[in-house]
């Protein structure tokens, strides 16, 4: 039997186990039809990515099932998460004609953009109570950025690229976004999108530890299948162990998207009434972020959990004990079994690859230097600057692991302080939305810090990561739910208040 469909196999297996133990609590938050539905979506789209053995029959016939099942779904936001890492979001060319060699280039993300997210866009477009576009400030912030970077387009490559990146700022950025940001109106539209991003992150946590365990990358052997040639899902280990990367394409990758599943779980986790559920759900979520022994997420989900604790009640008390807890753990891994292999994996304090925080620190050291000679706007040639060119690994590339730094070298200080202010914005309306909302108000209030703690962690992993992969579909979409919830908090603190459209 060829080996992806040894692989599917196993995640089927691995999928039906973590779908069957958590139905029972997901559908005392959403409707039991709405459960299903995408969960069957989600294994039909898995078979469909194994067995067409093409990706533009996979890509078909993903449409078709999707569009037949559009009328019933209430959150499109919702279905997006949960399928948004059914593959690896490794991309293919749409031919041309004539003097164009491609027309777009079309992964899995863009295609569930397309055919849900789009539809989405145009519906709230002509829906009444949803603000135009532009009204609110991390919209201007955001329109702001991607103009820049479409303006800048056209100094590197030529006219009709340009406008083929543009409209990728349009599918990746601006639809998700969008549709987070005007489709979430009830409280209800946020349980059903954490919930289902979530229940996504599970499904990977599970894939993710058979991997390391296994020693089998699961997803490897399709892009294969599909004759997709993809520069990551290679085998890399640490510390002697296989680094885990299920769809993600990169170990950190992974490890992003199960913290920001934690993010949200510090919400879901208040609302879910079984307690066996919500440890089960934890400690899944916990050893889902592990597997990928990726440090710089280790460390975004315990600043989400710090940040979530610091804005609620008895910070101060809670805080000192998870700290003191945290420093206490210290010499117990030290005489536990497997103790010190993990102590060794810890940042700052590990002696495993200190070389990666090494390089980190001179890559801050050196853009900086570049950044000097082109401020404002950036240049399209950093990459070929004598620092840069010192930075260069063994792959061959200069990898710009610090989403930051790789903003301020493309699109300038400029380019660098929207990208930032759009964030620092948001989390000041979260800030301004919690004072507002009565003590009372748990779940509101609680889903308020999750998401304050989730955009602090991610904006913490983006520090250590390259937006490669899913990761700022993910962080787009993040902001865009988060400005959702300071409108409705809005709306429910101020009851003859109206929205502008």
């Amino acid at each position: 039997m060829p080996e992806h469909l040894r692989a599917l196999i196993v995640i089927v297996i691995l999928a039906t186990a973590v779908f069957s133990l958590a139905g029972k609590t997901a559908t005392q938050l959403i409707p039991a039809r709405d459960f299903k539905r995408r969960r069957n979506l989600w294994f039909a789209l898995t078979l469909l990515a194994f067995l067409t053995h093409s990706f533009w029959l996979y890509a078909a016939a993903a449409t078709f099932c999707l569009l037949l099942t559009r009328r019933q779904e209430h959150t499109p936001l919702a279905l997006f998460f949960l399928l948004l890492f059914v593959m690896p979001p490794a991309t293919v060319q749409i031919p041309g004609f004539g003097l164009i060699n491609y027309l777009i280039k079309l992964d899995h993300p863009r295609l569930l953009a397309l055919v849900i997210l789009l539809p989405a866009f145009f519906t709230l477009r002509r829906q009444p109570g949803v603000i135009r576009f532009g009204r609110l400030w991390p919209d201007r912030l955001l329109l702001a950025y991607l103009l820049l970077v479409a303006l800048l387009y056209l100094r590197e490559t030529t006219l009709t690229d340009s406008l083929r990146q543009s409209l990728y700022l349009l599918i990746d950025v601006l639809l998700p976004y969008y549709v987070a940001s005007r489709g979430l109106r009830q409280l209800q539209d946020f349980r059903d999108a954490l919930l289902a991003f979530t229940l996504a992150a599970m499904v990977l946590a599970l894939i993710g530890l058979f991997e390391y365990a296994r020693h089998w990358l699961l997803y490897r052997a399709l892009l294969g299948a599909l004759d997709i040639e993809w520069g990551l899902m290679g085998y890399l280990g640490r510390g002697g162990s296989l680094r885990a990367v299920a769809t993600a394409g990169q170990a950190i990758v992974l490890g992003y998207i199960l913290a920001v599943a934690i993010g949200f779980y510090l919400f879901l986790q208040g609302v879910t009434t079984s307690r066996l559920q919500r440890w089960l759900g934890g400690l899944l979520l916990a050893a889902g972020l592990f597997v990928p022994l990726s440090r710089g997420p280790w460390i975004g989900a315990a600043i989400m959990l710090a940040t979530f604790i610091a804005s609620g009640r008895h910070a101060l008390k809670r805080l000192f004990l998870l700290t003191m807890a945290g420093l206490l753990s210290l010499p117990l891994l030290m005489i536990i079994p497997g103790g010190q292999k993990l102590l060794d994996l810890l940042p700052f304090i590990g002696s495993v690859e200190k070389e990666n925080i090494t390089y980190r620190e001179r890559l801050i050291d050196n853009s900086l230097i570049v950044i000097e000679r082109n401020p404002w706007l950036g240049s399209v040639d950093y990459r070929k600057t004598p620092e840069m060119q010192s930075m260069i690994q063994g792959q061959g590339i200069v990898d710009v692991v610090n989403t930051y730094l790789g903003v301020a070298l493309e699109v300038g200080l400029v380019g660098l302080m929207l990208f930032t202010a759009f964030f620092v914005t948001i989390l000041q309306g979260i800030r301004q939305a919690l004072r507002r909302l009565p003590r009372h108000q748990n779940e509101a209030r609680n889903l308020g810090r999750a998401l304050l703690a989730t955009l602090c962690g991610v904006l913490v992993i983006i520090f250590t990561v390259s937006s490669i992969s899913i990761i700022p579909v993910v962080y787009w979409s993040v902001a865009g739910i988060a400005v959702a919830y300071v409108q409705w908090v809005r709306l429910q603190t101020q009851p003859h208040a109206t929205l502008d459209r």
